[in-house]
């Protein structure tokens, strides 16, 4: 692209988005669905989670294949993004949205009939590419309705509904392996499914009229995408949110083993704990929507996010090493705790300064954030295994050099010292 072709996308960039219409502002319906669309990944990894031993068992496959299927899932839905994103974009969001719902709930009826390890990986690889149409999307209503503070605001309220799902998705697959095996879980995903298709196609308008769609194909698209990369801020805020949820999913994808096969915990007993894990992360979350944004500036809660995250995970890596002697259970879940309570403070503010860039391109923006998220992910969930299921100490590291990571991208790229003044609420 010419220079003056880059310096025209990167102004673009940060035009502030058009007024919102009081009127096209989310009711409690529409902030309810926009809710359960953004709880369908976490609901389609958390409620497998307490079952991956049994599937280890039940197939014949080792922990380290098993994990596979989590990262498959996790890069379906971060390739998903990139395709249904720019789609959102120069259709609207709704027929995108609503192809990748029933997409999604044919792949989870699949998975629940999946014979060998090898065809559940397939279909959950597909579930995922599905699926990224409600994450996704969600995203990018969110940005067509509001703007600054409001924005970061609402992706608080979000995740008061959507930290719902990893609250009870753990208990709720806990329970159903008290009554039936690991295919009643994705029985259950595949209603969830049905049920999110019929509530969003009834009630969930189109929010991007036709005057502000994007035109032309694939490449103007990569266009749009490369100028949304060639922007330093936003890149360093998409980078800084993979990189914590790279840290945040290291636990997701360890914690079984580590709770379950290290500790020797039930799978109710992690399902409790993961949920409580989940509030923490909820809890802080409403704080910063609530008490935080419009007092402190989104950079500053965002850089105190990082930091406990940083720390937490360095306590960590002592604990899981035995610098501090042989720990129990409860160190080991408080320090997850920690870490993933201040997710609260990282995830929302990194997705409001990043959209707060991109009025344009909502759709493609949002799937840049989901897909670095996502792919950073999928890479974090097999190293996290790589020394068997018998050490915590792999999770520790990877939760630690991406939480060094994310901080560096923060401070590198956005520079948060050098910030223009940000919005203040309508």
């Amino acid at each position: 692209m010419p220079e003056s072709g880059q310096k025209a996308t990167r102004d673009h960039i940060t035009e502030p988005a058009p007024a919102v219409p009081a009127a096209r502002r989310a009711g409690l319906l529409v902030t309810l669905v926009l809710g359960g669309l953004t709880a369908l990944p976490p609901l389609s990894m958390d409620m497998y989670l307490p079952a991956l031993p049994e599937v280890t068992r039940s197939l014949a496959a080792p922990a380290a294949t098993i994990q596979l299927t989590l990262t498959a899932c996790l890069a379906g839905m971060a390739l998903g993004q990139l395709v249904v994103g720019p789609m959102s974009d120069k259709w609207g969001r709704r027929r995108p949205l609503l192809a990748g719902m029933v997409v999604y709930v044919l792949a989870t009826a699949v998975c629940a009939l999946a014979p060998s390890i090898e065809l559940l990986i397939a279909f959950r690889l597909l579930q995922g590419l599905a699926g990224a149409a409600a994450i996704v999307i969600a995203r990018a209503v969110v940005r067509d309705l509001y703007d600054g503070v409001e924005m970061a605001r609402f992706f608080s309220t979000l995740m008061l509904i959507s930290g719902v799902a990893p609250v009870v998705a753990p208990l709720i697959g806990g329970q159903i392996l008290r009554f039936t095996d690991w295919r009643g879980v994705f029985h259950v995903l595949a209603v969830i499914g049905v049920l999110l298709t019929l509530v969003a196609h009834r009630f969930l308008h189109e929010t991007l009229p036709p005057e502000r769609r994007q035109e032309g194909g694939v490449g103007q698209a990569l266009r749009t995408m490369r100028g949304l990369l060639a922007d330093r801020v936003f890149t360093g805020y998409m980078l800084a949110g993979g990189l914590a949820f790279a840290a945040l999913f290291a636990y997701i994808s360890a914690s079984p083993f580590v709770v379950q096969e290290i500790y020797g915990a039930s799978p109710q007993t992690f399902s409790l704990l993961f949920g409580l894990n989940s509030v923490g992360l909820v809890a802080v979350g409403q704080i910063n929507g609530k008490l935080l944004v419009g007092r402190v500036s989104l950079d500053k809660a965002l850089g105190l996010g990082l930091s406990v995250i940083l720390l937490a995970a360095t306590a960590l890596l002592l604990m899981t090493t035995g610098v501090f002697g042989e720990v129990g259970l409860v160190p080991i879940a408080a320090g997850l705790f920690v870490l993933m309570s201040a997710m609260g403070l990282a995830m929302p503010n990194t997705n409001a300064q990043a959209l707060m860039r991109t009025p344009h391109a909502a759709g493609s923006a949002s799937a840049l954030l989901g897909t670095s998220s996502f792919l950073i992910g999928a890479v974090a969930s097999p190293l996290v295994g790589i020394a068997g299921e018998h050490t915590a100490v792999p999770m520790a590291v990877v939760q630690l050099a991406c939480a060094v990571a994310a901080l560096a991208a923060f401070l590198l790229l956005c520079r948060p010292w050098r910030a223009a003044p940000e919005k203040t609420a309508a």
